[in-house]
C-alpha cells in the first residue's frame, strides 16, 4: 500500500503548495472601466490568428462529415439534399456563437462590480494560469470545470480575460436562449447553444459534432463545457457524461490531431449563492426558468456576504496519454475520416474510465473551508451542539480530512475558536447560537403562523442546505466511510470477507458516487486507515486498533443518510406498486409491476444482507428493522 500510494502522497503535497492569488485585490484600488477597456493579447494556439464566425459557419456546412449525413437524412426522408442543407444552416445559426470583444468588455465591467460585492476574495493558482499559457500554445484545449452555481462559466471567462487567456466557446443549455438580450448578450461573449437531449436526430448530432471538431482542429479558441452535463444541486459530483467527451477526442482518435490537452478546473465556493433553491427544488419545487425579469429580481443577491471563492485550474491531461495501450487507432483508418461512426465497446470504456478519473481530479482539487467541517457535525447532531463541544470535534475532523489528503483552507495564525465563529457568522441563515449551543433552525423565516407541513419543509430546505455544504467533503471520506462499513457489517476479521462487503457496497453506491472499478478504492481506504493508525492490515486479516474506534464510528455516520436513502427507496416502492397495481390494472401493467416488485424485494434483501446487525434504522412510524437480522420487530 505504501508503494502504490507513496507517488499519490507526493503529488499531493505538491498541490498544496500552488500558491493562490486574490484577483479581486487589484480589482479594488483600479478602476473597472480602465481595466475592461484595457489592451487584450491572448497567447493563441501556434500563434494562429481565429478565423471569423462567418468563415467557421462556412468550414462546418462544407464539411465532409455533413455532407455525409445530409446524403443520409436526405435518401431516408425523402426531401431534397437542398432542403437538408437549409435545415443545417438554420440548426447552425441557433447553436453557433457570435463572440464580440465589445461585449465582453461590457460584460467584464459589470462582473468586476457584481464580484466586489459578492464576495471578499476570488482566488487563483497562479502556476494552474502559467500552466494552462503553455498548454493554449501547444494543442487544442478542452476546459472542464466542476458544475456547482450559475456562476461558474462567468467567472471562468472573466478569470481568462484577465490572464490574457484566449476566451472560451461555452456548450450552453436552450433555456438562457429564452432571456431576452441577455441570451444574445451570451452568444456573444462566446456561448454556443445546444439542446439537452438530441433524440434520435442524426442532422442535429452531426451539425453540432461538426461544429465542435471544427473549432478543435482549427485552434479557434479553448472549448468548455461541463462533464456533469449539469449543476449539481447537492453540490456533489455527479456521474460524468461522455458525449461531448467523445466529440472532443474523437479528432485525436482519427489521427487528425496530434494530440488534445484536457484541463480539469474545480471551483469551490464557501458559500453558495443558490443554497435555498437547490434544496427547494430537491424538494419538488419547480426550477425558476432563466428569465431576464428573473435575474433582475435576484439581484438582491448583492447585498448578500458569499465569503471566498476559490478557482484551481489543474494540471492538462493529455489524450494522447489517457489512450495509450487503450485505443486501437487503427480501427479509424477502416473507414474515411468523414463517414459517422459509432464508438466501438472499447471506446466506450475508455471513455467512461477518462471520464470519471477528471471528475475525481476535480474533486481533489476542490479548496474546502471550515463551515463544510461543522455542517458535518451539526447534522450529525441535530439537537444541537454546545460550541466548546463543537469547536473540539471540528479540530480532530480537521486533522482527520488533512491525513486523508483533503485541499483545506484554514487561516493558519487565528485559533480554531475564531474560525469557527466566523463561519457561523457567515452561515448565520442555518443555525442558530443561543447561551452557547449552536443548532440548525430557520432565523430568518417571516414571523407568522405556519402550519405543520410549512415548519417541516422550512425544516427540510435548512438540512438540505446544510448538506449540500457536507456533501462537498464527502470524497475525502467516502472510501474509508465504505472500509469502516464493511468492517462493521461483515461480523468478521477475515480480509475477503471485507472486501466482499466493501466491493457491495461501491456497487451499490456506483451512481451516487465517484468510484473506479477494480481494487484501487479497497487499497487506497486501507492505507488511509492504516496510515491514522485506525487499523492495521495483516496477510488474511483486517484488524481495528485500540484507539480507532471513534473515528470508524464517525465515518460510520457519514454515511448513514445514504444507507437509509437506499433502504427507504425499495420499501416505499414496494408500497408504490401495489398501490398503482389497485388503480390501474392491466395486463400489460401487471407484468411490469410485477417484475419492477420483484427486483425491488431483491434489491432490499440483498440490502438488510450486508448492514450490521448493530444497525438501527427507522423506516416509518411504526416499524424499526434490525438490519442483517432476519427477524423484523
Amino acid at each position: 500500500f505504501r508503494a502504490i500510494y507513496h507517488q499519490k502522497t507526493i503529488l499531493s503535497m505538491l498541490k498544496k503548495r500552488d500558491d493562490f492569488e486574490d484577483v479581486l485585490e487589484e480589482r479594488r484600488r483600479s478602476s473597472d472601466l480602465r481595466y475592461a477597456l484595457r489592451c487584450y493579447t491572448p497567447t493563441l494556439y501556434k500563434g494562429l490568428v481565429p478565423c471569423k464566425v462567418s468563415m467557421l459557419k462556412s468550414i462546418v456546412l462544407q464539411s465532409d462529415h455533413l455532407q455525409c449525413v445530409i446524403k443520409q437524412v436526405s435518401s431516408e426522408s425523402g426531401d431534397s439534399t437542398e432542403c437538408v442543407a437549409e435545415e443545417a444552416s438554420l440548426i447552425l445559426d441557433e447553436m453557433a456563437h457570435r463572440m464580440q470583444l465589445s461585449t465582453v468588455r461590457f460584460f467584464v465591467f459589470t462582473l468586476s462590480k457584481a464580484f466586489k460585492r459578492l464576495f471578499r476574495s476570488v482566488c487563483v493558482n497562479e502556476e494552474g494560469i502559467q500552466r494552462l499559457q503553455q498548454a493554449v500554445q501547444e494543442h487544442p484545449v478542452v476546459l472542464l470545470p466542476s458544475h456547482r452555481s450559475y456562476m461558474d462559466f462567468l467567472m471562468m471567462s472573466y478569470l481568462l480575460y484577465m490572464f490574457d487567456l484566449p476566451l472560451p466557446v461555452i456548450a450552453a443549455g436552450m433555456d438562457f436562449m429564452s432571456m431576452k438580450f441577455i441570451g444574445e448578450m451570451l452568444r456573444m461573449s462566446g456561448a454556443f447553444f445546444i439542446r439537452r437531449s438530441f433524440g434520435g436526430d442524426k442532422l442535429y448530432w452531426a451539425v453540432f459534432s461538426e461544429y465542435v471538431k471544427t473549432m478543435l482542429r482549427k485552434g479557434y479558441a479553448p472549448i468548455e463545457f461541463f462533464l456533469e452535463g449539469t449543476r449539481s444541486r447537492t453540490c456533489k459530483s455527479l456521474t460524468p457524461k461522455t458525449g461531448l467527451l467523445n466529440i472532443v477526442m474523437e479528432p485525436f482518435f482519427k489521427g487528425e490531431l496530434f494530440d488534445v490537452s484536457l484541463v480539469p478546473v474545480s471551483i469551490s465556493y464557501e458559500r453558495v449563492l443558490e443554497e435555498s433553491l437547490y434544496a427547494r427544488e430537491l424538494l419538488g419545487v419547480p426550477k425558476p426558468k432563466e428569465s431576464t425579469s428573473g435575474l433582475l429580481k435576484a439581484r438582491r443577491v448583492l447585498s448578500e456576504d458569499y465569503g471566498s471563492m476559490h478557482v484551481y485550474f489543474g494540471h492538462p491531461v493529455s489524450v494522447r496519454s489517457l489512450a495509450e495501450g487503450k485505443i486501437k487507432r487503427s480501427q479509424y483508418n477502416l473507414l474515411p475520416r468523414y463517414i459517422p461512426q459509432k464508438p466501438s465497446v472499447d471506446t466506450h470504456e475508455f471513455l467512461n474510465d477518462a471520464a470519471f478519473r477528471l471528475v475525481r481530479i476535480q474533486e481533489e482539487n476542490m479548496v474546502l473551508k471550515p463551515w463544510v467541517l461543522i455542517a458535518t457535525l451539526l447534522l450529525q447532531n441535530p439537537d444541537g451542539m454546545d460550541l466548546s463541544s463543537l469547536t473540539e470535534q471540528t479540530d480532530w475532523l480537521r486533522h482527520l480530512a488533512l491525513a486523508f489528503g483533503a485541499f483545506l483552507d484554514w487561516p493558519d495564525h487565528e485559533a480554531c475558536s475564531e474560525v469557527i465563529s466566523c463561519s457561523l457568522a457567515l452561515h448565520r441563515r442555518l443555525l442558530s447560537v443561543s447561551a452557547g449551543h449552536v443548532q440548525l433552525s430557520v432565523t430568518d423565516a417571516p414571523q407568522v403562523e405556519t402550519t405543520p407541513e410549512e415548519a417541516v419543509f422550512q425544516r427540510a430546505v435548512v438540512v438540505l442546505s446544510c448538506a449540500s455544504y457536507r456533501n462537498q467533503i464527502l470524497h475525502v471520506f467516502l472510501r474509508p466511510a465504505l472500509l469502516a462499513v464493511a468492517m462493521q457489517s461483515a461480523n468478521s476479521s477475515r480480509k475477503d470477507d471485507i472486501y466482499n462487503c466493501f466491493n457491495f457496497l461501491r456497487n451499490m453506491f456506483s451512481n451516487e458516487f465517484i468510484l473506479c472499478p477494480g481494487d484501487s478504492d479497497f487499497e487506497e481506504a486501507c492505507y488511509l486507515l492504516m496510515k491514522r493508525g485506525v487499523l492495521q492490515v495483516l496477510e488474511h486479516e483486517i484488524v481495528m486498533s485500540a484507539s480507532g474506534q471513534s473515528t470508524l464510528a464517525f465515518l460510520c455516520s457519514v454515511l448513514e443518510p445514504f444507507l437509509q436513502g437506499y433502504q427507504v427507496t425499495p420499501y416505499t416502492q414496494c408500497a408504490n406498486v401495489h398501490y398503482c397495481a389497485k388503480v390501474w390494472g392491466s395486463v400489460f401493467l401487471s407484468f411490469f409491476l410485477s417484475f419492477f416488485l420483484s427486483f425491488c424485494i431483491k434489491l432490499y434483501q440483498d440490502f438488510h444482507k450486508i448492514l450490521s446487525s448493530k444497525t438501527v434504522f427507522n423506516i416509518d412510524n411504526n416499524r424499526k428493522y434490525f438490519l442483517g437480522n432476519k427477524s423484523a420487530y
